[in-house]
């Protein structure tokens, strides 16, 4: 099966004059090579720079295969520049409105190939549950193209379009259509819209998409996971830790299952990943692909976009419950549930989450160009975010509560160097304060003199670490203070057959590497407690 997850072009300010490198070229020319019907690109432009990068773009893009063409055509109903990829004769589909630059690369070389009659890798059954909608269906997705989440959301939808002619879409460079954006009230991405009616934001699976348009997906879902046979090993997560235990245990050649909430994790929120030995540079998306495709190699069930609610303890059977109301059980479980982003737990933080309140310098930076915003938290991370939305924003005020920052010298430095940040230590954020629906500012305490400061500006990040997702086993398996689950030398827990790994465990420093190890170690666990009990 073809993969182009790793392929992506981003030129070095992000927009300039665009110029395929002869690798981007001789890639793409090769994927492109998988067409089997001829797919024509629809430019509508105007005297923009932006349309004339496009058009660049476009001619570039033509010249690498002979079943791609290229028309100007004015259209004073869709927006401008934008261009459709479609059949010829076809007036309708997959449109991009800017220019796909950065991640987004990926999703263009999809779509192309996606409209010109390669078979798509998602499953006959998913295939044909698109193929069913009825009715109009235009989605429109604003994105980002720093935005390491929006790709994911902008391929399923195209794939839905390329599958079903009653559905089209529209995915829009956020950056480029920034009076859209405001009109909106569109403050994180991806922003997706159904029919000019929200829809959703942030990550979501075509799956996900697709139970969210079929009101009978649920009930269907929930009877197909219960008739699943009882599992030798059920992991719980999907990021690397969980991953490597499914695959440690099926090539022990017993029946091994994997449920997620979306598989990758942790992971698929990592932009650049440095330090994960034989693999000089990486991305989390590409990882996550990967690791995904890894495990698939051998055959493993995974059910997906599926929640933990409660592990019951039995005789020979462990219990897994999900929220959806379904439940799989299994001889023995590794839990792999990893983290997520740590709240700062303060009035108006919920209330604006979304609408100001942000996690992803990466995904929601642009959207704050020439504005006012915060970075809450003095690490190694917070440095990091502060340092990337300087060169975005028009000022960063970084918070951290403690006396001094905690992050790297050499980042440090670099955030010092940077004229448009300030740093405030002993700053306690207390109130995040929004108006007409969005941030407007938020109160810190000064924790030498007490004294409350109100910082206006228009975003806040917070970056103040990471929580594991072990709520839901609080009644059950054993914890420490922090939340992570206690585990031996061996990942075992306080209850026979429940095994750990990763970062919802009490191992210490949350790397990845250190995740895909324990991972493993969990799975030989596992795999010698049922030898062990059958002997």
């Amino acid at each position: 099966m073809l993969a182009v997850s790793g392929l992506f072009y981003l030129n070095k300010d992000n927009r300039e004059k665009i110029m395929l490198d002869e690798d981007i070229k001789s890639q793409l020319k090769s994927y492109l090579g998988h067409l089997t019907s001829p797919v024509e690109l629809v430019a509508t432009l105007d005297d923009s720079e932006s349309a004339r990068e496009m058009k660049d773009l476009l001619d570039a893009i033509v010249t690498l295969s002979d079943q791609i063409t290229v028309v100007e055509r004015a259209n004073d109903n869709v927006r401008k520049p934008s261009f459709l990829i479609t059949n010829q004769g076809v007036d309708s589909g997959l449109r991009f409105a800017g220019v796909p630059l950065g991640q987004e690369f990926t999703s263009l070389a999809l779509a192309l190939l996606q409209v010109g009659g390669y078979p798509p890798k998602e499953s006959q059954e998913i295939q044909e549950r698109v193929r069913c909608f009825e009715g109009k269906l235009h989605f429109e997705t604003y994105y980002s193209i720093t935005c390491h989440n929006c790709p994911g959301v902008v391929q399923a939808l195209n794939l839905m379009t390329a599958l079903n002619s009653n559905i089209t879409h529209t995915a829009i460079d956020g950056a480029l259509f920034h009076e859209e954006v405001e009109k909106r009230k569109i403050m994180g991405v991806p922003a997706v819209f159904l029919n000019g009616v929200f829809f959703g934001q942030g990550r979501m699976t075509l799956e996900e998409i697709i139970n969210r348009l079929d009101k009978n997906a649920t009930t269907q879902t929930i009877k197909n996971i219960n008739q699943k046979k009882p599992f030798d090993v059920l992991v719980v997560g999907g990021g690397p830790a969980g991953a490597t235990a499914a695959i440690y245990a099926a090539r022990k050649g017993i029946r091994t299952g994997i449920v997620a909430e979306r598989f990758g994790g942790q992971v698929l929120d990592t932009v650049d990943i440095e330090n994960f030995i034989s693999i000089p540079r990486t991305e989390g998306q590409q990882l996550a692909a990967e690791m995904e495709r890894h495990v698939k190699h051998y055959g493993i069930d995974i059910v997906d976009s599926q929640r933990a609610k409660a592990l019951i303890p039995g005789g020979d059977l462990i219990e897994i419950r999900l929220e959806s109301g379904a439940a799989l059980l299994s001889k023995t479980v590794i839990l792999a549930t990893g983290a997520r982003w740590r709240l700062m737990n303060v009035p108006g933080e919920e209330m604006y989450r979304t609408k100001g309140v942000t996690f992803c310098p990466h995904c929601d930076g642009p959207l704050f160009k020439g504005k006012r915003v915060a970075v809450i938290g003095g690490g190694n991370s917070g440095v990091e975010a502060a340092i990337d939305l300087a060169g975005v924003v028009d000022h960063v005020s970084l918070l951290e509560f403690l006396p001094a920052m905690r992050a790297d010298e050499v980042l440090q430095r670099k955030l010092r160097s940077l004229l448009n940040v300030d740093i405030i230590v002993n700053a306690q954020t207390t109130e995040v304060l929004g108006k007409d629906g969005k941030v407007c500012g938020l109160n810190y305490k000064n924790r030498e003199t007490e004294e409350i400061v109100y910082l206006p500006l228009e975003g806040i990040f917070v970056q103040i670490g990471l929580l594991p997702n072990t709520d839901w086993l609080k009644e059950t398996v054993a914890l420490n203070s922090m939340g992570e689950i206690i585990i031996d030398t061996h990942g075992k827990t306080n209850i026979a057959g429940v095994f750990a790994a990763g970062d919802c465990s009490c191992v210490p420093y949350k790397q990845i590497v250190i995740a895909a190890g324990e991972g493993a170690k969990a799975a030989l666990s596992a795999f010698d407690y049922l030898v062990r009990a059958s002997a």
